[in-house]
């Protein structure tokens, strides 16, 4: 049985073709606002600073589709052959009354010192 990799964090607008993360496959967790919620198709729509992604949630069970909650979903992520993005979330949660720029500057804190770290390892 092939293990599940813990969901890099990204931002949604770090979801574009030219980055590192948008690759078939990988392994993300994301936050964002809810925009849209279909419940015959099991899509979301989240959204944050501009940027929106697609959340396939039909795995999902027990969690609270309001528009505008602030949520949070780990998972893989398909590109569709129109370059579109599609999350398939593992995992979803709300995170309502999370401040989202102190998480964002946490997030740089954390890739600062995870880049120092690797740095100092490898000499």
């Amino acid at each position: 049985m092939a293990a599940i990799k813990s969901g890099a964090l990204v931002t949604l607008l770090e979801l574009q073709p030219s980055s590192e993360f948008f690759k078939e496959g990988a392994s993300l967790r994301v936050t964002g606002k809810l925009q849209e919620y279909s419940v015959e198709t099991a899509i979301a729509v989240i959204a944050d600073q501009g940027a929106t992604l697609k959340i396939d949630t039909q795995h999902l069970r027990a969690l609270d589709f309001r528009i505008c909650s602030i949520l949070q979903f780990s998972g893989e992520l398909h590109i569709q052959p129109n370059s579109e993005a599609v999350l398939q979330a593992r995992t979803g949660r709300n995170v309502n009354g999370i401040d989202l720029d102190l998480y964002y500057r946490s997030l740089q804190q954390l890739r600062r010192f995870q880049a120092e770290h690797m740095k100092s390892a490898a000499t």
